[in-house]
């Protein structure tokens, strides 16, 4: 029997990717990389995915998607029957737009900045700063989505594949680094880890 592979790291952004595989509750098969030892460098992984990152996602014809929002998306699209993706082109846009901007900007711009300063800064000295930046941006991108959640549980209203990029830059400030939510988040987040296809993920990548 073929399936969908997940190629990820336990905690990482793939963490996401993984609750969305849950909560569409299809058999698939999860492949651990450990990414300390080299393993997304390697040419086993490489020939998958040139860019050595996860989550990848090698479907059941043996082609591959890269990059989380295009992963979160096809695999809401392509499972209706999960309601992982919200009625309507408007509410698809939002969800795409919220998965976007945790992914590029929460994460690749702000946490990117405060675990590889190197990466930003043009000497070590520049490190301090550089990470400050981030938790900046980190911090705006909180605000940004505490105000899309007034009102509501879920971002674009109903639970969609957009709250699974919330959940792992939510579970990267709470859990990883033991700071505090704004409310909306805090509220959203233990609503997430209330939710079984969550505490199933947690359970499979030894993080409950």
């Amino acid at each position: 029997m073929t399936m969908n592979k997940l190629f990820y790291a336990p905690g990482a952004c793939s963490i996401g990717i993984h609750v969305l595989l849950q909560e569409i509750g299809k058999p698939y098969e999860p492949v651990l990389l450990n990414l300390r030892e080299g393993a997304q460098f390697k040419p086993e992984f490489t020939s998958l995915n040139a860019k050595s990152k996860v989550p990848t996602l090698q479907r059941e014809d043996g082609s591959v998607l890269t990059e989380y929002p295009a992963i979160a998306f096809w695999l809401a699209a392509t499972n209706p029957g999960s309601k992982l993706m919200p009625e309507g082109a408007t509410a698809q846009a939002r969800a795409l737009e919220l998965t976007d901007y945790a992914v590029s900007t929460m994460h690749m711009q702000g946490f990117s900045r405060m675990f590889r300063p190197t990466n930003f800064a043009p000497s070590e000295a520049d490190g301090d700063a550089v990470k400050a930046r981030g938790r900046e941006i980190f911090a705006k991108g909180l605000a940004v989505m505490d105000k899309a959640l007034e009102d509501q549980e879920y971002l674009v209203g109903s639970y969609s594949f957009a709250d699974s990029a919330l959940f792992y830059v939510s579970y990267w400030w709470a859990a990883r680094l033991q700071q505090e939510l704004p409310a909306q988040v805090a509220a959203h987040y233990a609503r997430m880890n209330a939710r079984p296809a969550v505490q199933r993920t947690l359970k499979a990548e030894g993080l409950a």
